[in-house]
């Protein structure tokens, strides 16, 4: 089983992987199918209008979660890792004027009236999976011409009927390209590690480079690096209410500021780890809640946690250098891409453990390795920080990636140090394997009832009073 260190950590844009990078990404592929794809056209037959649905949780917290502008972008032509996020109220301003898009190499554009055009079913979920979108080109007397059903399954992966499909197939079968170490469960990737002689970080990396140069792997680890960093700094500069109407605070630079002159004049704060963890999370989330640039690690809702433990590393252990940063980023990979081919990291589907849960584990697990954890340690970490985040439901209020999610991510990003401290603590025996922690969070949410599933149906969605 192969997930690349760059299918888990892509850079792209807020508040969602599910709800915006991933619907923008279908759209764009919809408008590739449309431009070159074998699809049965009726002679002489000229795409005019375009059309879509959302279902399912895009359709409850769609608005909220930005869906409907991302699927617009989508269809004018933009894709997440280069749009930007300061020019997007313009397009989209644009486009409701003129009820039309014009994606570059595709002549004169598409009819799209967003108002009439882009529809939240809330009644018709489709069945693949709770992030469902339908895609349809009519021609100039509405008939229509060619209709797509993709599902966003989570961390900005994007995936058509047929597509899920075979994953469901092969669910726990080898998949994907063949590797030197192709561990399909944390069993396996200690049996490797035990065998090979090679720490995780180093397995992961000698399967990258089946694909990539070292020069190339290392290039794409620093770049993730440098627009988690970005991120961080944004999100640390900038005052003011969050989109979406809740008028909820940025608080990240406030209590960076307080933070910081504590710290000039030394006075004592037992607490002090735990603050910077709390404000480097905040300040990816913030800034994610905005819809600024933001790298998926899994997702955008759980986009801060390994950020603000990577930050926290370079701050409190002056002696980490760019190869620690690459360490950790390959660790956590590996156990990213075990517990998303083995359960989930999509809230919609499994709730937020799924989310911020997955998060802490392989923060956890990044943590642990650049600690000088063995495999054992590494994978005890992950499993620590996975077990107590079992059962986190997905709640957002108002349908924003807001609250709890931002406070949400500090205490991923708390737990994962501890997670961490208490892992490097033992010799790496412990009582339940990460394994059977990330059944135990599959059979959880299969469990979960769907109004705790990105639905903004229940919990704290309907139990706080909107402001």
């Amino acid at each position: 089983m192969f997930l690349s260190v760059f299918d888990l950590y892509k850079i792209g844009i807020g508040p969602s992987s599910s709800h915006t990078m991933g619907p923008m990404t279908a759209a764009a592929r919809f408008l590739d199918e449309l431009q070159g794809g074998d699809w049965p056209r009726p002679a002489n037959a000229r795409v005019s209008r375009l059309a879509v649905s959302l279902h399912g949780s895009l359709a409850f917290t769609g608005v909220g979660h930005g869906t409907d502008r991302a699927v617009i972008l989508g269809l004018a032509g933009f894709i997440p890792t280069t749009v930007d996020p300061d020019q997007t109220d313009t397009v989209l301003e644009r486009i409701a004027i003129e009820k039309r898009v014009h994606p570059a190499g595709h002549g004169e554009g598409y009819r799209f009236d967003p108002k009439a055009d882009l529809i939240l079913d809330k009644k018709v979920p489709l069945p693949g999976h709770a992030n469902g979108m339908a895609f349809n080109a009519f021609d100039a007397d509405d008939r229509l011409l060619l209709r797509r059903i993709c599902y966003s399954i989570g961390g900005g992966f994007v995936v058509s009927e047929e597509e899920l499909q075979r994953l469901k197939s092969t669910s726990g079968s080898a998949s994907g390209p063949r590797v030197p170490y192709p561990f399909r469960n944390a069993a396996e990737m200690l049996a490797m590690a035990k065998r090979s002689g090679l720490s995780i970080a180093e397995m992961k990396r000698t399967n990258e480079e089946i694909h990539l140069s070292r020069g190339e792997l290392d290039d794409g680890l620093d770049r993730v690096w440098g627009a988690m960093q970005g991120c961080i700094e944004r999100g640390l500069s900038k005052e003011g209410i969050m989109p979406g109407g809740l008028k909820v605070k940025r608080r990240a630079r406030q209590l960076h500021d307080r933070l910081q002159e504590e710290w000039r004049q030394n006075r004592p704060n037992p607490l002090l780890a735990n603050d910077w963890l709390s404000i480097y999370a905040m300040a990816v989330n913030e800034e994610n809640a905005a819809g600024g640039r933001v790298v998926t690690a899994p997702t955008n809702g759980a986009a801060g946690v390994v950020p603000a433990v990577m930050r926290y590393w370079l701050h409190f252990y002056p002696e980490a250098d760019q190869n620690d940063i690459r360490t950790f980023l390959l660790t956590s990979a590996a156990v990213g891409g075990i517990i998303k081919h083995n359960a989930s990291i999509s809230g919609a589907e499994v709730g937020c453990q799924g989310e911020v849960g997955s998060a802490s584990a392989m923060a956890a697990a990044g943590l642990a390795a650049v600690m000088g954890g063995t495999p054992e340690q590494i994978e005890n970490a992950a499993e620590i920080a996975l077990e107590h985040h079992l059962g986190m439901t997905c709640d957002p209020v108002g349908g924003l990636v807001q609250v709890p999610c931002i406070e949400r991510n500090a205490l991923g990003a708390v737990k994962a140090v501890t997670a961490a401290s208490l892992a490097i603590k033992g010799d790496g025996t412990h009582f339940v394997p990460l394994d059977a922690a990330i059944e135990t969070m599959r059979q959880t949410g299969l469990d979960m009832n769907e109004r705790y599933k990105e639905t903004s149906q229940g919990g704290l969605a309907v139990n706080v009073v909107e402001c």
